[in-house]
Parts: C-alpha cells; sequence; structure tokens
C-alpha cells in the first residue's frame, strides 16, 4: 500500500494534502520575496494587510489562512496560485 492509501484509510489524507500544499506556498512565497528583494513590509503594504498577517500566511505550520490571502501575497510578489 502507499502512503496515501494508508492516510485515506485514517481518514486524513485530505488534511495531510492541504496541509502540504500551503507549507510550500508559503515556502515558495518566500523564496519569491528573496529572488525579487522584496521585504515583508512592503509585501504586506502591497496587499494592504499588516506584518503580523503576512507573518502567519508566511509560516508554514500556519494552515489558518484564505485562498484569497495566499494568492494576494503571490500577485505581490510577481506570480499566481495555480
Amino acid at each position: 500500500t502507499s502512503l496515501d492509501d494508508w492516510l485515506a484509510e485514517e481518514g486524513i489524507l485530505e488534511e495531510v494534502t492541504l496541509a502540504a500544499t500551503k507549507r510550500v506556498i508559503a515556502l515558495q512565497l518566500e523564496d519569491a520575496m528573496k529572488a525579487a528583494s522584496i521585504t515583508k513590509s512592503a509585501l504586506a503594504a502591497s496587499m494592504e494587510t499588516s506584518r503580523k498577517q503576512l507573518d502567519r500566511l508566511l509560516d508554514p505550520n500556519e494552515h489558518n489562512v484564505t485562498l484569497l490571502s495566499l494568492a494576494k501575497a503571490a500577485q505581490g510578489v510577481g506570480k499566481r496560485l495555480k
């Protein structure tokens, strides 16, 4: 059996998949910020949000974020979610 099969049997496949996806997006956003020399303060301002909110968004272990927030952050670094 595969890991996906085991996670499905445990009833946590969707939860684990979503958490892993959010973690990857957060890490990619940080990489894009570094590549574009965009500070957290500048990105937060472009998103019209607080630096504290952006920190939560970029925290790979914080799962309580919206797709809209992730999309705004991606747009702020010249990317888009897909």
